[in-house]
């Protein structure tokens, strides 16, 4: 979790007649847990979902709205203006193909704003943007540029003096030679040409998402400011920006729009949404019975804007307050509005006794045979790749099925089977010595209305003399030993396993997972250098309900 720190006094201006015990005891209601404090400076951990919490002026917001010094959504006040125009090029619509931006102007920046905005920066481009794969900011002297500005592309010999230089360094050089073309280089892959800025004089501004050029440096004498956001998503990089826009005019600077134009790109609009909640499900949730009016007045100090129509709620929630997504996330901003300290605990009604579930205690005794069996337990996610669950291991992707609006653009297919996890962890340890020995119990899914969820259990071993009467006995030691049953094999074929060297799992007639020895072809793929033996079975009620 990031850590920024702040001091109370500069939050006592900023928030208005407030003391520092107030600020003290309120920081936790904001869901900032406080980590030291000295004197006059205070060390806060926030969460990544909240972004606008990365500086003082942030902070300062939330905490005028718990304390009903000001209350109801923040608005963004955006003057239009058409000075300011950005053209966008056919040719970054397959290297990064959205761009976006905003002026400030007339503003005061101290070096500790300036830290604090550079933080923010880092902290959009860890978190949103995804270490700057997904969206990245650029923040410059306005005054130091020439408008229309162009995004397009160049070769890797295009020079240009980057931030915190003072010569001019080819693209590659950049690359190779700094620490941040080192650390994000190798989002750009092997392309031979590489996104850039240029103002009307022709002059590089930025090399998203690597480094801004040196002649745009914001320093405590900047007065303008020039905020530009590239991605491969236009909602990433509008969502970026509009932390970064409520931050700055919190500041003090005034807004003014930015022109854009192009291939897939428009203005950005800052528009809030509405989102509808039902007073109920508030109530119900939180164990309160509160007015529609408290509800409402709940809301505001949340920083939010809200109304009531019959029993329900309509919301609007400001567009750098991303981090809402449904109905629950407004009854939590209620719960922070309403004061989490008036909250009342209660016994539960259930005079139940806790216990351990007795399938929990069945797989925890098929993993602790495992492991006296001498194999490592591993934990994979439930999220995958296409590339690990189906390119690598040959299966067919006619069931293959996503997550809607992943957060992460590597892991987004539900996994239906563990094996090709596992596999992916051997390749990862191709260094390591021999025999490697793993296995994991876990949840996979199948398509269904709604989805099926079910419990498998898989293992692999690799050395030089793995072989199928090897993974047997462990499949059936660890079945004796975990569920008291017995199975049988009968010969088939899979495209995970070697021709003649695979078997289904029986249980009662009835099959249950495959065994054999895995592919040579996806050996090769996985560039694993010895034969690898495994299974996957499921463990359906069945087992689980199995009597001796």
């Amino acid at each position: 979790m990031p850590v920024i720190e702040l001091s109370y006094s500069h939050l006592q201006k900023l928030v208005g007649k407030v003391t520092k015990k107030q600020i003290s005891d309120f920081l936790p209601f904001l869901g900032l847990d406080i980590e030291s404090e000295n004197k006059d400076l205070v060390r806060i951990e926030y969460s990544p979902n909240r972004p606008d919490y990365s500086t003082d002026f942030g902070i300062a917001l939330g905490l005028q709205g718990l304390l009903g010094i000001k209350t109801g959504a923040i608005k963004l006040k955006i003057k239009k203006s058409n000075k300011y125009p950005i053209s966008v090029k056919s040719g970054v619509s397959k290297i990064r193909p959205f761009v976006t931006g905003i002026i400030a102007k007339n503003g005061k920046i101290d070096d500790k704003t300036i830290k604090q905005l550079m933080t923010m920066q880092e902290d959009l481009h860890f978190g949103i943007g995804r270490k700057r794969r997904k969206s990245s900011i650029g923040i410059h002297d306005l005054d130091k540029i020439s408008f229309p500005l162009v995004f397009t592309t160049t070769n890797r010999h295009h020079k240009f003096t980057p931030l915190n230089s003072d010569k001019d360094l080819s693209i590659s050089e950049i690359l190779i030679n700094t620490d941040v073309g080192k650390n994000y280089g190798d989002i750009l892959g092997n392309a031979s040409q590489v996104p850039i800025i240029l103002d009307s004089n022709q002059q590089i501004i930025s090399f998203p998402p690597i480094i801004n050029a040196a002649v745009t440096t914001v320093t405590t004498k900047t007065k303008n400011l020039f905020v530009e956001v590239t991605g491969m998503n236009k909602d990433d990089t509008e969502d970026m920006l509009s932390v970064v826009a409520i931050i700055l005019q919190s500041v003090g600077f005034t807004l003014e729009s930015v022109k854009i134009s192009g291939t897939k790109n428009s203005s950005p609009k800052f528009e809030p949404r509405k989102m509808i909640v039902d007073s109920s499900l508030i109530n119900q949730t939180l164990g309160l019975n509160l007015t529609m009016s408290k509800i409402i007045l709940s809301l505001k100090k949340s920083r939010l804007d809200a109304f009531s129509k019959g029993t329900n709620i309509i919301c609007t929630i400001p567009s750098y307050r991303f981090d809402i997504f449904g109905s629950m996330d407004l009854v939590e901003e209620v719960a922070l509005g309403y004061g989490i300290q008036n909250l009342e605990p209660t016994l539960s009604p259930s005079q139940t006794i806790g216990q351990t579930n007795t399938v929990s205690l069945q797989l925890k005794l098929l993993d602790q045979t495992m492991i006296g069996l001498g194999y490592l337990e591993a934990l994979n996610s439930s999220l995958t790749s296409k590339r690990v669950l189906y390119d690598m291991t040959c299966r067919n992707t006619s069931k293959i099925f996503s997550v809607l609006d992943s957060k992460s653009l590597e892991h987004t297919i539900l996994r239906d089977a563990i094996l090709p996890g596992l596999l992916e962890n051997i390749s990862k340890n191709i260094h390591e010595s021999y025999p490697q020995k793993i296995f994991e119990t876990g949840t996979v899914f199948s398509i269904g209305n709604p989805i099926s969820e079910k419990v498998s259990f898989s293992s692999i071993s690799a050395h030089k003399d793995a072989n199928f009467t090897e993974m047997k006995s462990i499949l059936q030691s660890s079945l004796k030993t975990g569920f008291g049953i017995k199975i049988e094999t009968k010969t088939t074929t899979h495209p995970t396993f070697e021709e003649g060297h695979c078997a289904t799992v029986i249980l009662n007639g009835v099959s249950i997972g495959v065994i054999g020895k895995i592919n040579s072809k996806i050996i090769k793929n996985y560039k694993i250098r010895v034969p690898v033996v495994g299974f996957e079975i499921s463990l359906s009620e069945s087992i689980f309900n199995f009597k001796n």
